[in-house]
């Protein structure tokens, strides 16, 4: 058995290899063979258990990391609004549970993978088991560590409850949208095709601040940085017959190559659709988003 010094000096590598797989793949998904070739010193330490769902290396005294799968399974985790999530232990009484529990009477940093698809995981690190519920046989964890601060989300203020939806929205329910917005679009820009991830975002049609602002595929499009930017500030709309019309301003300027070929010659472009018809950009909103860049 480790160390806790050596453990905890791997859950901080660990922690810093996910930073690096992040910011080479754009940021939004990793695939689940991915993290089983983490290395320390040489030795390889994979992140996941895809069988299990919780993952206790052998040499580890408590949990490294737990994940909720992409079907239902058999434990019944569960995300909330809130940011919070219930997680199960396994049937009967083995080490896995005791290993989870132990990473929560030592306050362990895991690493929470919550799937985006088959096979591939969104994580959430370091995270901080907040609470056990040895009756209940559950865990409970906070997906952003400065919700841990607010207690009990059925006690929330009224600001609090502001505060933690701001937190939800921009912190954990943005990656995910982002991530299947970028899978959807083929982490390509739908306007321009450039297929670097690090350059892309997941560009809401109605802006998520709205009631109607849902985070669902449908209303969301993959733009290039200089595209989504352009789509904000209606200097670029897209038609509900996904047409690509640029405001009358910029048409008229002379302002070298960047505005010509970046905005310009778009003028008039169908934009490239997903193949699944179910994540396509809704027409309906669209329609709403247009009208509002007509009206600018």
């Amino acid at each position: 058995m480790r160390t806790r010094e050596e453990e905890l000096a791997i859950r901080s590598d660990v922690f810093r290899w996910l930073d690096e797989q992040f910011i080479g793949g754009g940021g939004y998904e990793i695939h689940h063979t991915a993290l089983k070739t983490y290395e320390f010193n040489g030795e390889r330490i994979p992140l996941l258990d895809t069988g299990k769902g919780i993952r206790n290396p052998a040499t580890f005294s408590s949990t490294l990391s737990i994940m909720s799968g992409w079907k239902a399974n058999q434990y019944n985790d569960q995300h909330n609004d809130t940011g919070w999530v219930t997680y199960s232990y396994r049937a009967g009484d083995g080490g896995d549970n005791i290993k989870l529990v132990r990473a929560y009477e030592n306050q362990d940093p895991i690493v929470y993978f919550r799937a985006v698809r088959e096979g591939y995981y969104f994580p959430y690190y370091p995270i901080l088991i907040a609470e056990n519920d040895p009756i209940g046989r559950v865990v409970r964890l906070p997906l952003e560590q400065s919700l841990s601060i607010l207690g009990d989300p059925m006690d929330y203020t009224e600001q609090q409850r502001r505060y933690a939806e701001s937190i939800v929205k921009s912190r954990l329910h943005q990656p995910l949208f982002r991530a299947k917005v970028l899978h959807a679009y083929a982490s390509a820009c739908t306007i321009c095709d450039i297929r670097h991830a690090e350059l892309l975002d997941a560009a809401h049609i109605i802006p998520d601040a709205t009631d109607f602002g849902v985070a669902h595929v449908s209303n969301g499009l993959a733009l290039c940085k200089l595209h989504h930017a352009a789509y904000d500030r209606a200097l670029l709309g897209i038609t509900p017959d996904y047409e690509v019309r640029i405001n009358s301003r910029l048409l008229d300027e002379v302002d070298g190559p960047m505005l010509r070929h970046g905005l310009q010659d778009m003028h008039g472009h169908t934009i490239r659709l997903p193949s699944s018809a179910k994540a396509r950009p809704s027409r309906d909103g669209l329609a709403v988003r247009f009208q509002e860049f007509m009206n600018s």
